[in-house]
C-alpha cells in the first residue's frame, strides 16, 4: 500500500470534473426517477438540479478534496481511510442535494428527502469507486498527457 502523496491543483481540478459528471449524470437520473415515482416527473426539474448542483458542488468538492490532501499527506492509502473521506463528502453533498432539490422544487418535503437519501446510496458506492480509481492513477500522469512532459 502507498502513502498519499501532493496532489497539484490540477489533479484536484480534473478529479473534481471527473467526480462532477459522474455525480451530475446521477443525480439527474435519480431526480427523474423520484419525481416520475412521485407523479411529478420533470426532466426541466432534473436538468436544473443536476446543472445547480454541478457548479456549486464542484467548488465545495475541490474544498474538500484539498483538506483531506492536507490531512492525509504521507500517511497510508488504505480503504478506511477512503471510507471515511466518503462518509464526509457524504454528509456535505446529501445535505446540499436536499437543499438544492428543495430550492428548485419549491417544497422541502418528501420528494426532495427521497431524491437526497436515495443519492445517499448510489452516490456513496460511485464516489468510493472514484476515490479508488484515483488512488491508482500515478501522480505526473495528469500533467504528462496534458503537457506532454513530466515538471
Amino acid at each position: 500500500m502507498t502513502a498519499y502523496k501532493q496532489e497539484s491543483h490540477i489533479r484536484s481540478l480534473l478529479k473534481g470534473v471527473s467526480w462532477r459528471i459522474v455525480a451530475t449524470t446521477d443525480t439527474i437520473l435519480v431526480v427523474l426517477l423520484v419525481t416520475c415515482l412521485t407523479g411529478n416527473c420533470s426532466i426541466e426539474s432534473a436538468i436544473k438540479i443536476g446543472s445547480i448542483e454541478f457548479f456549486i458542488k464542484f467548488f465545495v468538492y475541490y474544498l474538500h478534496e484539498r483538506v483531506w490532501q492536507s490531512r492525509m499527506l504521507n500517511k497510508r492509502a488504505e480503504v478506511n481511510q477512503t471510507l471515511k473521506k466518503t462518509i464526509s463528502w457524504r454528509i456535505i453533498a446529501t445535505t446540499m442535494t436536499f437543499i438544492i432539490s428543495g430550492s428548485v422544487l419549491n417544497a422541502f418535503n418528501e420528494i426532495a428527502l427521497y431524491i437526497a437519501l436515495t443519492e445517499l446510496f448510489t452516490k456513496f458506492v460511485l464516489y468510493y469507486l472514484h476515490e479508488r480509481l484515483w488512488l491508482k492513477l500515478p501522480l505526473g500522469r495528469i500533467r504528462q498527457f496534458f503537457f506532454g512532459k513530466k515538471r
